[in-house]
């Protein structure tokens, strides 16, 4: 349920400020008056707020300066402070336009969560000191990306945290919505940078917010889309700059489903090949099993058609290829080498030049032909394919990075992406 659609007083309603929205001074003013404004209309609000643009880097570039190599709990110390200026001084922003506010970190508020610092996970949240802020009429301003876990050490939540926190607190007060400030309008069919006729999405499902958030759409963290699927929060995604509706990003999916919503492309992975590996039960156990004891994600994986071993023996042996985040290769490299002998591995091969492009949409459940008419744009424009992988309801090609553009563009022609969806051929 929308802000504008509700009347009880008893509503709460869950609002995040980014760093961009809370930039400057003017900025924070201009975003204590949204929080008075929705107040006024007889809602119960709740503030989660980031740091101030560019602070928590400053504060990260100022750790490495003492060293290379920060010790992580002392790091989400230092880290967390900047969200702890920024709640302040909303509270105060909000006490100087006549309004009621008190500013709660989150040891304070005891978002509790597990020890693992610089990335630690939300476990529960008590909402005993916001309901009592509410109940005496002022509004709540938490400080997001943080929380504390069971031996009282501050930790926070990864980058863009802050998302995480909002909705996690949105889920535990059962608010009616979680707003989302940004710097823009709301969640568009394609990056609009990349695709002059992106158009802006009125209304997303999580499902397909999840797979665009995954795939390189940076509207909305990834894990506080996870978390709003699972605990049905409806989001609201809105420009702190404009009056524009946004998009809403909500459990609830529109009865005419479109094939196709959005979109995404991302830049930031590699490509590693394992030349013939022994093709044998437990080989590709032991490679994954490897990769992730050293704490690398991976994403697309293919395995090739088995052959004759190239020595002329009886074995068989195949080619494993998967994707990885750019950042993640150090620690692939630290590996690889061991990985590859133990599989019986001719040789390895990087791959840092690629792009993923991929095509999101629940109607692509019910629609066949979709991955074909993927395929089929790709190859009229001379975009060669090197991978491919799949899910319900997204299909995602792995390209030379010089046709990242040119491969958005013309999905986004080939779907019809720039109509209304009413007016989208079948």
């Amino acid at each position: 349920m929308l802000r504008d659609e509700v009347t009880s007083s008893e509503t709460i309603v869950v609002q995040k400020f980014g760093g961009t929205s809370m930039g400057s001074i003017e900025r924070i003013r201009s975003a204590a008056g949204r929080a008075l404004a929705a107040q006024a209309q007889g809602h119960r609000v709740v503030v989660i707020v980031s740091a101030m643009s560019g602070e928590t880097d400053r504060l990260l570039r100022l750790a490495r300066d003492v060293t290379p190599i920060p010790d992580a709990r002392e790091l989400d110390a230092l880290s967390a402070t900047g969200e702890q200026v920024a709640s302040a001084l909303m509270a105060m922003a909000i006490q100087s336009q006549g309004g009621r506010a008190r500013s709660y970190l989150g040891h304070q508020l005891k978002i509790l969560t597990d020890n693992s610092f610089t990335k630690a996970r939300i476990r529960t949240i008590d909402g005993a000191r916001v309901f009592q802020s509410l109940d005496a009429g002022e509004i709540a301003v938490v400080a997001g990306f943080q929380g504390v876990d069971e031996d009282g050490n501050i930790t926070t939540l990864g980058r863009g945290g802050s998302d995480t926190s909002a909705v996690a607190v949105a889920a535990a007060l059962s608010a009616s919505v979680c707003e989302i400030f940004t710097d823009v309008d709301g969640v568009y069919t394609t990056d609009p940078n990349v695709c002059s006729k992106a158009r802006k999405i009125d209304r997303i499902s999580h499902e397909e917010m999840l797979e665009l958030a995954s795939l390189g759409a940076k509207v909305l963290q990834i894990r506080s889309v996870e978390m709003a699927m699972k605990h049905g929060v409806p989001v609201h995604v809105r420009s702190s700059f404009s009056s524009s509706p946004g998009t809403v990003v909500t459990g609830e999916s529109d009865l005419e489903e479109v094939v196709v919503t959005g979109i995404a492309y991302d830049k930031n992975e590699a490509r590693v090949m394992l030349v013939g590996v022994r093709d044998q039960p437990g080989v590709v156990a032991d490679i994954f099993g490897k990769l992730a004891e050293h704490n690398v994600s991976v994403d697309m994986i293919i395995q090739n058609v088995s052959v004759a071993d190239r020595s002329g023996a009886a074995a068989l042996s195949t080619d494993v290829t998967f994707t990885a985040g750019k950042t993640d290769l150090t620690r692939v490299r630290d590996v690889i080498d061991a990985i590859a002998k133990k599989v019986g591995a001719e040789s390895v091969r990087f791959d840092e030049d690629i792009a993923k492009i991929s095509i999101v949409g629940l109607g692509m459940r019910s629609h066949a032909g979709v991955a074909a008419k993927m395929f089929r744009t790709l190859a009229d424009h001379g975009i060669n394919i090197q991978a491919i992988s799949t899910s319900e309801i997204r299909v995602s090609c792995l390209v030379a990075t010089k046709y990242t553009e040119l491969a958005v563009n013309a999905l986004h022609d080939a779907f019809e992406l720039d109509k209304p969806p009413a007016e989208r051929a079948g």
